[in-house]
């Protein structure tokens, strides 16, 4: 393997140590628990006290990752899950007000109204992130480098906008 912490090979790769560590004589010793590695040792990686390593790994995985692929800034969007495209948000209040007509005095229908209202009045933000995600991802295929990339939580609404834009 290609270890870039070391590129002469004069250490094992963790793979070659996780290797190795099968490859002894089985004794009452080498059976036992603690005699596993750590980083192999699915039991004692998931303990309460190495709760701060394990999200220290959470941080580190994704940098490494975007590393790999040659990312070197990204552009993180997160946002309402409940904003939708106009078009959908106007449909889900026509509905509302359909069923409100049938029952004017319904208190629910009432609520779901009020809300959906909102919604319609903030789906303009759906249009405007679709936008956003679009106009970086062209700024970055016009830079020499390419490599500003869109992140999001990968949700519904905003985020759902902002990668479509980006598509």
């Amino acid at each position: 393997m290609n270890d870039p912490e070391n590129p002469d090979g004069v250490f094992p790769t963790a793979e070659e140590d996780a290797g190795a560590a099968t490859r002894v004589e089985d004794t009452p010793q080498t059976r036992s628990d603690s005699y596993r590695l750590a980083y192999t040792d699915r039991d004692f990686l998931l303990r309460d006290e190495l709760r701060p390593v394990r999200l220290q790994l959470e941080l580190l995985k994704p940098e490494l990752i975007q590393q790999e692929h040659g990312i070197e800034a990204t552009v993180v969007i997160f946002g309402g899950t409940r904003i939708s495209e106009p078009e959908q948000a106007n449909k889900e209040l026509n509905k509302i007000e359909t069923k409100l007509k049938q029952k004017p005095s319904d208190k629910t229908l009432q609520q779901k109204r009020n809300i959906a209202k909102r919604v319609v009045e903030k789906a303009k933000y759906y249009n405007e992130a679709r936008e956003l995600g679009k106009l970086i991802t062209e700024f970055s295929h016009g830079t020499e480098d390419g490599k500003l990339v869109v992140i999001t939580g990968g949700g519904p609404g905003i985020m759902e906008a902002a990668n479509r834009g980006c598509r």
